[in-house]
């Protein structure tokens, strides 16, 4: 395949879209760009895992070439197709490495983007959604007063609610958290991207025991 991958049109750049990495056993263990995966696809690494009426198949990268190209003419809402020299192919949504018999990872990362994703972009204090470059973190009990920097001491607030508390706690500063804040039991980000209707077929493989592969 031509390593010139370019994208159909539509709405939104199919390149940008997701892919979920399963293990040997089917484990969900990580998140990728479409250009990572066609490459492990390409390599012959993975196999891609497509769901249709309620049963998934296998197919490695040939036969999934063959099946997108029957599907092209009959393309549904939700999907993403990207192009290369000499054909069409439908962009997968799971994947899953041939040779990986990892286990996912069971923890959380404690980072910016996770606590952003968790608050909703929206600032703990005044309810107000804001762009990240807006938004900082705000301790709840203040670091000069032994405030530790941990998933429930820690939330999202806006340039000026932060301002406006201070070093102070919120009962001080007369300002009410929204929210108490603690450590999600499922990431964040995989979260937001559940709720996006193409990436259905990834709540198969991320059950409770498994929401914490990190996105990349």
């Amino acid at each position: 395949m031509s390593s010139a991958l370019t994208a159909s049109a539509g709405p939104t750049d199919p390149l940008s879209a997701s892919v979920l990495v399963l293990n040997r056993f089917y484990m969900a263990v990580h998140v990728v760009n479409v250009r990572r995966a066609v490459g492990l696809l390409c390599r012959e690494m993975a196999e891609v895992i497509h769901f249709d009426q309620g049963q998934f198949a296998n197919y490695d990268f040939e036969s999934w070439r063959e099946i997108s190209e029957l599907r092209a003419t009959f393309k549904k809402p939700h999907e993403d197709w990207i192009s290369s020299v000499n054909f069409e192919i439908q962009v997968p949504r799971v994947i899953r490495l041939l040779k990986f018999d990892r286990v996912p990872k069971q923890t959380i990362r404690f980072n910016r983007r996770n606590i952003f994703a968790r608050d909703g972009n929206r600032c703990q204090y005044c309810g107000k959604s804001f762009p990240t470059s807006e938004l900082s973190l705000d301790h709840v009990v203040p670091r000069s007063r032994a405030g530790a920097t941990c998933w429930e001491n820690i939330v999202c607030a806006c340039v000026a609610c932060n301002v406006r508390k201070g070093g102070r706690t919120p009962q001080e500063a007369n300002m009410k958290l929204i929210r108490h804040p603690v450590k999600p039991k499922r990431s964040p980000l995989l979260a937001i991207k559940l709720g996006n209707p193409k990436y259905e077929s990834w709540k198969t493989f991320l059950d409770s025991a498994y929401w914490s592969v990190d996105l990349k």
